[in-house]
């Protein structure tokens, strides 16, 4: 038996002891309430304050009162007998603690991803080189992970330890716990505190000789996990992997090397579900069909694994399930369902993608993530240049859209703060922003860009697409036409936001982003893309703006010019001579002053110049179609004060009548009959302007006569 003094606990007010109900001991010397009370277990730590202040347990002799026999009670008691702790069990290794999770079914070893992680650690044999997995929700980290673990207990690693450390207490905690387990110090040393026991496993890590591996998974609060990480190991026996979705700097320092991980190839995606089906006995599901559907997908691992369950529950083919996810008007958590989540993931695939996005909008800069997130959803998700967010549109956007802060009035949003809510969302692993990828700078996987959209209220659609659609045509605007990679990604986010918004784009006056696509195609020799292109856009400008409407005559202009370019001649000549009465009536009416458009963006003037070009360079310059325009244009530049250019233009014109009609054709001579009443006129206006403009008085000389 052990004998342990206690001291009395402070007296009442009264000046009477306080007193308490017996204290029996039971065999593993835990102390009990015998009177009904509430159970006061042992454990290991500080014990519980009492009304009266904790109650301290001494040494007597050479007797150690352990932390887990320290009992905190209200009352008086001169001596408790606790019995002697039993001897501790043998510990046998090797040892596994914590949850490994099962690797899912039809695993993807990803032997490239593995040997990066690998290469990672070469070279740090005497050091705890930490390998840290990051990468966006849902690629599959935690499996990776999974796979070193299995491996590391088939290789008979004597401590295999599985962390939780989405939160610094339960990573203290699972440090104390295998602090005992390992027994990692004396016993008179343990049970101190959490704290403690954690600094003492660490400790017993960095100088044991046992080959160990530490998994932390999910890690959240790279900061607060700092002193956290196991130092260097004396031996090199040891070995740290942790998964995160953060990307901070913090994370590659203290002899940390992180590796960044994606989501699967075309290869291993498309493997995957293959293997998935065939283990399901539903090999008949797979069809050709289903690399569009990874593609689909993003080839995102959560993402498939959802996917093919649901294809095994409700018996759909690849090309079935690829038409249901391309409906526009069905959701991720319908196709991707929490029941299809047999892998034990835990949680919908929306979910899963957004699930820092709560935080990272109560950061620094408070109110921008989620405005943010919904600008970059409607783009391409293989990426954007990072100096669209520096467009005067995405700073106007913001300041409408941030909420606002704890004072109650939002500030003023500037370019600093932008590019500060960029980085903040790349370090959450929300979108990724890496400088070294140039026009593509700024990413957001397609899973996680449709989860964004369906989260938008509807009344916020229309800004979000006004400002795609503002600042991409200044970044069109700046763009040269030889500046092919540029062009490219600025046409692959076009099609996006017109994918994304619909009809809405021409609500907003988003068309000209499309003719601007379509003039791209043919500047850069890509007239075979910009044939069906073209068609596209003149058949919904036809249906939306009508077929007389300034946009749709110049878009099948340009789409002439294409099929022109494409050897598509007769498609060509036809699109022009269909288009010809159309463009001479809105010329006309253009040119009395009866359209409404007259201030719109499409001019008379540009639009003219644009079909006298077009047809010169199709028909020629002296086909009749040709000149009878350069004839109309003239006259719309008399009509506007431009007499010189009117006048020169017209000269032109009548040297190509002569040509192709004649000196005495009739229009030829109607022509001519113009020309020389412009003259005429522009002669008289400067007679008229020359004798009425007043002489000057000249001062009277000496001898002059006045009358």
């Amino acid at each position: 038996m052990r004998r342990f003094r206690v001291r009395r606990p402070p007296r009442a007010q009264d000046g009477t002891e306080q007193t308490a109900p017996p204290i029996s001991v039971s065999e593993s010397g835990d102390a009990v309430a015998t009177d009904g009370g509430d159970a006061l277990s042992g454990h290991r730590g500080p014990g519980p304050q009492a009304d009266g202040g904790a109650v301290r347990v001494e040494r007597s002799g050479d007797a150690i009162a352990s932390a887990a026999h320290a009992v905190a009670i209200s009352g008086h008691v001169s001596q408790v007998l606790v019995s002697a702790p039993p001897p501790r069990r043998p510990l046998h290794w090797p040892v596994r603690l914590g949850s490994v999770p099962v690797l899912a079914s039809a695993f993807q070893d990803r032997s490239a991803v593995r040997d990066r992680i690998d290469q990672a650690r070469a070279g740090h044999t005497t050091v705890v080189l930490a390998q840290v997995l990051s990468g966006g929700g849902g690629v599959g980290k935690t499996q990776l992970a999974a796979a070193y673990a299995h491996q590391a207990l088939e290789d008979g690693i004597d401590l295999v330890v599985w962390v939780d450390a989405s939160d610094i207490e339960q990573v203290i905690a699972r440090y104390a716990h295998a602090a005992h387990v390992v027994e990692a110090a004396a016993e008179h040393l343990l049970g101190k505190s959490a704290e403690s026991d954690a600094g003492l496993f660490l400790q017993w890590l960095a100088t044991t000789r046992r080959p160990w591996l530490l998994i932390l998974d999910d890690l959240t609060d790279p900061e607060a996990m700092q002193k956290w990480w196991p130092p260097s190991s004396a031996f090199g026996c040891g070995r740290v992997v942790a998964t995160t979705r953060r990307h901070d700097a913090v994370l590659s320092g203290g002899g940390r090397a992180v590796v960044d991980i994606d989501t699967y190839s075309a290869e291993e995606a498309e493997a995957y579900l293959h293997e998935r089906l065939d283990a399901a006995h539903a090999a008949h599901l797979m069809d050709s069909q289903a690399g569009e559907l990874a593609a689909a997908l993003g080839y995102l691992p959560l993402a498939l694994s959802h996917a093919a369950a649901y294809m095994v529950n409700e018996d759909v083919r690849c090309a079935e399930y690829l038409h249901r996810f391309n409906d526009s008007t069905a959701r991720l958590d319908d196709l991707l369902p929490r029941a299809a989540d047999t892998e034990g993931y835990g949680r919908q695939v929306a979910a899963a993608l957004l699930l820092s996005l709560d935080v990272a909008q109560a950061s620094e800069p408070v109110g921008l993530a989620v405005p943010v997130m919904r600008l970059a959803a409607v783009l391409d998700p293989a990426g954007h240049p990072r100096s669209l967010w520096a467009s005067d549109a995405v700073t106007r956007y913001l300041n409408t859209q941030r909420t606002a802060l704890a004072s109650g009035v939002p500030a003023a949003v500037d370019p600093d703060q932008v590019r500060a809510a960029l980085r903040l969302l790349h370090r959450y692993g929300l979108l990724s922003d890496h400088a070294q990828a140039g026009s593509r700078a700024v990413r957001l996987h397609a899973l996680t860009a449709r989860a964004v959209r369906e989260c938008t209220p509807d009344a916020t659609v229309p800004a979000v697409v006004q400002t795609a659609v503002d600042s991409l045509r200044e970044l069109c605007d700046e763009v040269l036409w030889f500046d092919r990679e540029t062009t490219a990604v600025l046409r692959t986010n076009i099609d996006s936001v017109d994918a994304c918004a619909g009809d809405l784009l021409w609500k907003v006056e988003g068309h000209h982003l499309l003719r601007w696509t379509l003039r791209s195609l043919i500047s850069v020799g890509l007239a075979t893309a910009a044939v069906p292109y073209g068609q596209r856009l003149t058949g919904i400008s036809e249906q939306l703006l009508g077929r007389t409407h300034p946009m749709t005559l110049v878009a099948r202009r340009d789409l002439a010019w294409a099929s022109f370019l494409a050897r598509r001649h007769k498609d060509a000549f036809t699109l022009l001579q269909e288009d010809f009465p159309h463009q001479d009536a809105r010329l006309a009416r253009e040119r009395l002053g009866l359209s409404p458009s007259a201030n719109g963006r499409v001019h008379a003037v540009a639009l003219l110049e644009d079909t006298a070009a077009v047809r010169a360079r199709l028909l020629g310059p002296e086909d009749p179609a040709s000149l009878e325009c350069q004839v109309k244009l003239a006259a719309l530049y008399w009509s506007r004060g431009d007499r010189p250019r009117a006048t020169a233009l017209l000269e032109q014109s009548l040297i190509g009548c002569q040509t192709t009609f004649g000196a005495h054709h009739p229009y030829t001579a109607s022509v001519s009959d113009r020309l020389s009443l412009w003259r005429e006129r522009h002669k008289r206006r400067w007679w008229s302007r020359k004798r009425s403009r007043p002489h000057p008085i000249r001062p009277a000389k000496t001898g002059d006569s006045v009358t």
